[in-house]
C-alpha cells in the first residue's frame, strides 16, 4: 500500500516496519475535520484523528517529508524538509521529499484557512511551527522507542544525524531500526523545540533536494507524463477576449497525420492528436469563424486614456490620515507625477499544461499543481463529482510567478472539458504553446497612478495623495470576500495604503473599472509590483525638491519602522552610499539609486548602480540587496531567490509590456516579450539581516524595490525621472 493510499485513509498507520507520523497543530484544524488524536494515544491504535501527515521513516532509514506546497523552482521542497529534518535530527543525506495529495483538511495552507495551495510567499512561513513540531514529535517517539527497547531513561538518550544513542551503554540504533517500535509509542502531549543556537541544518548551507534530479533529467514535470492511449490536445483560443466560436471547419485539421479528433469547448476548439507537434499542426490548420459581437476591442492607448480621465476624479478611499486638504492648501511647494504600468505576462519557462484521466466516478490530474483546493473543486463541479473523487498528483513546475495559481482554474478546467468532450475514452494531455499563454492567458493588470506631495514652508514633507486606477485581481476569485472590503481590492493598493513613511497627512484612493474583460491575475509581488515603483521613485522626486539625500530622507521618515530602517542602512552601507562612482567611458552617465519596500512581511532594500549610454541604453551594473525575512532557513536559497527576483523585475522594467491593438494582444513569444538576457544581468549582492523572528516570505519580496532603485539611479545619472514602464530608451538619449 502506497503512502498516498495510507494518507487517504486519514489515519496513522503502521505499515511494514515503517513509521508514518502525522501532526496536529492545536487551534489550526479545520472545524469539519475529525477530532485530533489526544495526547497519550498511540500512533498505531487510533482511527479518530485526521492528521496532517508530514513524515515517514522507512526501515532503510529513509526520511520522507511530505510537502503540501508546490516546488516550482523557488526551493520550497528543500526549505520545508530542512525545518522538519532539523527538529528530527535526521541525516540530511537520507531525507527525500514527496508531494502531498490534494486534501485541504490535512494539508491546508494555515494562512488561508481550509484551502491548500502555494502562493503569497507563504510556504515556509505558514509551515514553520507546524513542521518543527512534527519533526520534534517524531524525534520524541524515536527516543521513547529506544528507551523502551534498551530499558534506559529517555533523558539519557541523544539523537544526531539519524542515529539514536545511549552513551552509558554505548548502544546505537538508526531511525529505520526503531521505526516500527516508534509507531507504537504514544504521541507526546507537548514537544520541546530546539533553541535556535542548536540548529544544525536551519540557517546552514544544505544541498538542494531537487537539483540532482533536475540536472540529470529524472525530475518529473507535466510534459514528462505518458499514459497508455493518451492524446495530446492543443486549443484554438479566440483572438479577442469575450469572443466565442460561431462555427468551425475541421477538414484540414483532420487531414494532418496524427490528428485523432477535433472538439469544441467553451474556450475554443481543441485538436487531439497522438503527439504535441501533430496537435499543433492540426490546430493551425483549423478554420474557425469567431463571433466577436461581444468581444473587447479597445487598445492599450484607449485604456490608458480612460484611466487618466478617471484619475481626475476622487475614487474610493483606501487610506486617510491627517488632513491632506489642509496640508496641500498651506503647501509652499507641490510635487506631482503620473505613472503608467502596462499589462505583463507571467512568461514562466514551462507554459501551461495538464494531464487528465477520467474513470468511473473518478478523475485523476497530473500537473505542477499550485492551487489544489480550487482546482479540485472546479474540476469536480465540471464533471459532477465530489472533490474527493478528484485525485491530484503534484509534479514539479517549471516556474509560475502566479500563473499556475489560476483564480478560475482555467487551464486545468480546460483539460477536463476536453476529456469530457471525448467522453473520457482516453487520457488527455493539454499543452499550451507560448503564444497561447501570452495571447489568451492572464496578466498583471495595467495601472495608472497619480501622486502629489505637499512640502511645507519649513521644507518638510507634510502631505501625500495617491490615486490608483486599475482592474481588481481579487474580484471573482475565491479570495474576493476576504480581500475586497467596501469596494477596495486590498492588493490593488498594497504598498500604497500601508506606506511606512511618517507623513502627517496621507490619502490613498482607488478606481476599479469593472468593464475591462482582460483576464488579470496575481503576478510575482502582486500589487507591490507597481506601487513600490510609484512610491519609491516619487519619493526621490520629493527628496530632490526638498534638497535632501534620498537615503537620509528615507531614514528620517522610517524612524518608527526599525526593520525597514535596518535593511535601508545595511544596503546603503554595503553600497558605499555617498561615495562617488567610478566614471564611465566618454559619453556615459553613471548613477546610484535606492528603494526600500516591505511585502509578504519581509523587508528588502536595494541599491542600484547604472550606466546610461549616450543613445539612452541602460546597463544595470550592480545591485546591492539587504533582506530581513526572519530566520534564514536556507541562506543560499534566499540569495538565489533575491537574485532571481532582480532578474525578473529587470525583465519587466527594461522590456516587459503586453499591449493590445483593437482588443488583440500584440506580443506572442519572447521575440516581442523578451526576458532579461544574460549579458544584461547585473552583479547582485545579497546581505541577510540576522534575525530571531519567525521566517517570512522570500519568493516575491525581492521584486518590488528593484525597478525603482534602477529608475532612481537613472534619475541620478541623467536628471530624468521615468514614469512609464518599460523604460524608454529614446527618453534617456543625451
Amino acid at each position: 500500500m502506497s503512502i498516498l493510499e495510507n494518507l487517504s485513509r486519514r489515519r496513522f498507520l503502521q505499515g511494514g516496519a515503517g513509521l508514518t507520523l502525522g501532526f496536529f497543530l492545536p487551534g489550526l484544524a479545520d472545524a469539519t475535520s475529525a477530532a485530533p488524536r489526544k495526547p497519550g494515544e498511540r500512533a498505531a491504535d487510533t482511527a479518530r484523528f485526521e492528521p496532517n501527515a508530514f513524515l515517514r521513516i522507512g526501515p532503510d532509514d529513509t526520511v520522507t517529508v511530505i510537502s503540501k506546497h508546490l516546488e516550482m523552482g523557488q526551493g520550497t521542497y528543500t526549505g520545508l524538509a530542512t525545518i522538519l529534518a532539523d527538529e528530527l535530527d535526521a541525516d540530511w543525506k537520507t531525507v527525500r521529499i514527496e508531494g502531498a495529495p490534494a486534501d485541504a483538511k490535512r494539508y491546508n495552507n494555515l494562512f488561508w484557512g481550509p484551502a491548500q495551495g502555494t502562493g503569497g510567499s507563504t510556504a515556509i512561513a505558514n509551515s514553520w511551527e507546524q513542521l518543527r513540531r512534527a519533526g520534534a514529535a517524531g524525534r520524541a517517539m524515536l527516543v521513547a522507542a529506544a528507551a523502551r527497547k534498551w530499558g534506559v531513561p529517555a533523558s539519557d538518550i541523544t539523537v544526531r544525524d539519524g542515529v539514536v544513542s545511549h552513551a552509558g551503554s554505548k548502544r546505537q540504533a538508526r531511525f529505520g531500526e526503531l521505526a516500527q517500535l516508534a509507531a507504537e509509542q504514544p504521541v507526546p502531549a507537548d514537544v520541546k523545540l530546539k533553541d535556535p543556537k542548536d540548529f544544525r541544518l536551519i540557517g546552514k548551507q544544505v544541498k538542494r533536494k531537487d537539483s540532482t534530479d533536475k540536472t540529470n533529467g529524472q525530475a518529473r514535470f507535466t510534459q514528462d507524463v505518458q499514459l497508455p492511449g493518451m492524446l495530446v490536445a492543443v486549443v484554438a483560443h479566440p483572438p479577442r477576449f469575450g469572443a466565442t466560436v460561431r462555427s468551425f471547419d475541421a477538414t484540414r485539421a483532420k487531414a494532418v497525420k496524427g490528428v485523432v479528433d477535433v472538439v469544441q469547448i467553451p474556450q475554443g476548439v481543441a485538436v487531439l492528436a497522438s503527439d504535441t507537434w501533430s496537435a499543433k499542426k492540426g490546430r493551425d490548420a483549423l478554420t474557425v469563424n469567431w463571433d466577436e459581437s461581444a468581444a473587447f476591442k479597445l487598445g492599450t492607448d484607449e485604456i490608458f486614456a480612460r484611466y487618466r480621465e478617471l484619475a481626475k476624479t476622487p475614487g474610493l478611499v483606501a487610506h486617510a490620515s491627517g488632513d491632506t486638504d489642509r496640508a496641500f492648501g498651506k503647501a509652499a511647494k507641490v510635487v506631482r507625477a503620473n505613472y503608467d504600468f502596462p499589462y505583463l505576462a507571467h512568461a514562466a519557462m514551462e507554459p501551461m499544461n495538464c494531464v487528465i484521466r477520467l474513470g468511473d466516478g473518478s478523475c485523476e490530474v497530473w500537473n505542477g499543481e499550485q492551487m489544489q483546493t480550487g482546482d479540485q473543486h472546479a474540476v469536480a463541479a465540471l464533471l459532477g463529482l465530489k472533490p474527493e473523487q478528484v485525485t491530484i498528483h503534484m509534479l514539479y513546475a517549471g516556474g509560475s510567478f502566479g500563473r499556475r495559481a489560476s483564480s478560475h482554474s482555467d487551464y486545468v478546467v480546460e483539460a477536463a472539458q476536453i476529456a469530457k468532450a471525448i467522453h473520457g475514452r482516453a487520457p488527455v494531455k493539454l499543452v499550451w504553446m507560448r503564444e497561447d499563454d501570452m495571447r489568451a492567458g492572464y496578466y498583471r493588470p495595467l495601472f495608472h497612478h497619480a501622486l502629489e506631495a505637499a512640502i511645507d514652508g519649513e521644507g518638510r514633507l507634510a502631505g501625500w495623495r495617491h490615486r490608483l486606477v486599475g482592474q481588481s485581481i481579487m474580484a471573482g476569485s475565491p479570495f474576493a470576500s476576504a480581500m475586497i472590503n467596501d469596494g477596495i481590492d486590498r492588493v490593488s493598493v498594497e504598498g500604497a495604503a500601508n506606506l511606512p513613511y511618517a507623513i502627517p497627512s496621507l490619502k490613498v484612493d482607488l478606481h476599479t473599472p469593472n468593464d475591462i474583460p482582460v483576464p488579470v491575475l496575481w503576478w510575482r509581488s502582486v500589487g507591490s509590483s507597481h506601487t513600490a515603483y510609484s512610491t519609491e521613485t516619487f519619493l526621490d522626486q520629493v527628496a530632490a525638491a526638498m534638497g535632501k539625500d534620498p537615503v537620509a530622507l528615507r531614514a528620517e521618515l522610517l524612524a518608527g519602522h526599525p526593520r525597514h530602517l535596518g535593511v535601508l542602512k545595511l544596503a546603503a552601507e554595503k553600497a558605499n552610499w555617498g561615495t562617488p562612482l567610478k566614471p564611465g567611458k566618454p559619453g556615459e552617465r553613471r548613477g546610484r539609486g535606492v528603494a526600500v519596500h516591505e511585502s509578504f512581511n519581509s523587508y528588502v532594500a536595494e541599491v542600484a548602480e547604472v550606466t546610461v549610454a549616450k543613445d539612452g541604453s541602460v546597463k544595470v551594473d550592480r545591485m546591492i540587496c539587504a533582506v530581513d525575512c526572519g530566520i534564514a532557513v536556507n541562506p543560499d536559497n534566499i540569495r538565489a531567490q533575491v537574485q532571481g527576483a532582480v532578474g525578473f523585475a529587470l525583465s519587466a522594467a527594461l522590456h516587459g509590456e503586453i499591449t493590445l491593438n483593437e482588443g488583440r494582444v500584440v506580443q506572442g513569444n519572447f521575440d516581442g516579450y523578451p526576458p532579461l538576457r544574460i549579458n544584461e544581468m547585473p552583479q547582485v549582492e545579497v546581505h541577510i539581516v540576522p534575525s530571531a523572528a519567525a521566517p517570512t516570505g522570500i519568493g516575491e519580496p525581492g521584486v518590488p524595490p528593484a525597478a525603482p532603485a534602477v529608475a532612481n539611479a537613472i534619475a541620478a545619472a541623467t536628471g530624468k525621472h521615468l514614469t512609464r514602464l518599460p523604460f524608454n530608451r529614446a527618453e534617456l538619449a543625451a
